[in-house]
């Protein structure tokens, strides 16, 4: 029969040393707490005829250990050697060192978010950053919202609620989680109205759909897939003379934020501007490498519609989000970005300079354990951007005798900060144009570890 007796009171317990450091980092009430979960799961395994040297030392250890994970939290930095660089899942844009420290210089304290310097007044919080935006698109205005989502949301309640909007049939898709262009135009009050076919849509598709019930036409980045052969999509010059020729704005829904015209196939926010769109919205932390938000830029008539509609409220952005944006944008504005944003530099790294940092790091760990291989790879950019596009990169492949490679894709997530890597042909392989080059060392020192 299990000896409870041996289960020191709670009471007991924090008047060990090593206890009553944990209630000097975490506080009494929360180390109490783990304490009896501890205290719990020791007892479980008594009942359960499990052996238990130290009955104290064992509650002691599991509560150290759930109070690190608690104060830990759940979000946590991650290595990304997976090699997609707009990485969804894990965080999307990694900000630019500029943007790290404007958020310091603004959340350490107040800021002029909605106060006129010059009247000493009530100001707008949707001044900020749009002259940067302007100035970089050649948009007239601009509006920011949370991300772009909201973006087109916004747009389609204040301009289009209970008439219909003109969208090609080809570009009624659904990005990641499950989100699809038709049912947040639905949740909008805006009116399908489908044209053309899955893989052919021509201009006379659009000018026989409008009517007097139009609001206008939409045009969507097809994200990450592309329709490839037998197919037709008019060009955006065509499609928004058509529409300036039939008096209905046109809205572009972009997506990811491309500010520079150096990415094959992937069009730029000033090419839209330019070829007239009267409305263009995309995201802040996809290609453009800033905050998760949704810029709308396009005709000071249209943005002023947007900023007064009531929804636009619950869709702001805060003073964080304004000062990652403001920074990141300077950025741009300096001619800087694809040397001093993350996201810019990854796309512009060569191979060369990869296969470079590959063999350092296969060098660093000839005496491991870990046996490795240089291989030529592809990496991609993610995000829905530029999708089929591959960039060349050299990849550093991973293995242990006797483990498979799903066994050390998971010893790789189990480091600290855990590394995440994929999988191809049963190898684990490391893509270094995801890894922030001041992240080599400590990756080498991590898998020199963790090995």
């Amino acid at each position: 029969m299990a000896d409870f007796r041996q289960i020191p009171g709670i009471d007991t317990l924090r008047q060990r040393g090593g206890v009553r450091g944990l209630e000097g980092r975490h506080g009494v009430e929360a180390t109490t707490n783990a304490l009896r979960a501890a205290a719990a799961r020791v007892r479980s395994s008594l009942a359960a005829g499990e052996p238990v040297t130290n009955a104290a030392d064992a509650i002691e250890t599991l509560a150290s250990d759930a109070l690190a994970s608690q104060s830990r939290g759940s979000l946590r930095p991650v290595i990304n050697a997976t090699g997609v660089v707009i990485h969804t899942n894990l965080g999307r844009a990694p900000l630019a060192d500029a943007a790290i420290e404007r958020i310091a210089a603004i959340a350490r304290g107040y800021s002029n978010l909605e106060y006129d310097l010059d009247t000493g007044a009530r100001g707008s919080r949707h001044v900020h950053a749009e002259s940067l935006i302007t100035a970089i698109t050649g948009a007239e205005a601009a509006v920011v919202v949370n991300n772009n989502a909201a973006a087109i949301m916004l747009i389609l309640s204040a301009l289009a609620s209970g008439r219909e909007v003109v969208i090609s049939r080809g570009e009624l898709v659904e990005i990641g989680g499950g989100f699809r262009v038709p049912d947040v135009m639905r949740q909008s009050g805006a009116v399908l109205r489908e044209v053309g076919t899955t893989n052919r849509t021509r201009i006379t598709d659009y000018t026989a759909s409008v009517s007097p019930a139009t609001a206008m036409v939409l045009r969507v980045h097809p994200s990450n897939f592309r329709i490839e052969g037998f197919t037709e999509r008019p060009s955006l010059a065509d499609l928004t003379g058509a529409a300036r020729a039939m008096n209905v704005p046109i809205v572009e829904d972009l997506g990811s934020g491309c500010l520079t015209a150096d990415l094959a196939e992937e069009p730029s926010v000033q090419a839209s501007i330019d070829a007239g769109v009267d409305l263009v919205c995309f995201s802040g932390d996809k290609l453009l490498g800033g905050p998760q938000c949704g810029i709308i830029a396009g005709r000071t008539a249209l943005v002023d519609r947007l900023r007064t509609h009531p929804l636009m409220r619950a869709l702001r952005t805060d003073k964080i989000t304004f000062a990652v944006l403001e920074a990141t944008l300077l950025e741009y504005a300096a001619g800087r970005a694809a040397t001093t944003i993350p996201i810019q530099r990854m796309l512009h790294a060569t191979a060369d300079e990869i296969e470079a940092r590959v063999q350092s790091l296969a060098e660093s760990l000839a005496a491991s354990g870990w046996r490795v291989a240089m291989m030529s790879g592809s990496s991609a950019v993610g995000g829905g951007s530029a999708p089929g596009l591959a960039l060349p990169t050299v990849l550093l492949a991973l293995s242990r005798d006797g483990e498979s490679a799903d066994a050390t894709e998971q010893r790789l997530r189990s480091l600290d900060p855990p590394v995440i890597a994929r999988i191809e042909h049963d190898r684990v392989v490391l893509d270094l144009r995801t890894v922030l080059p001041e992240q080599d060392a400590r990756l080498a020192r991590l898998l020199g570890a963790g090995q």
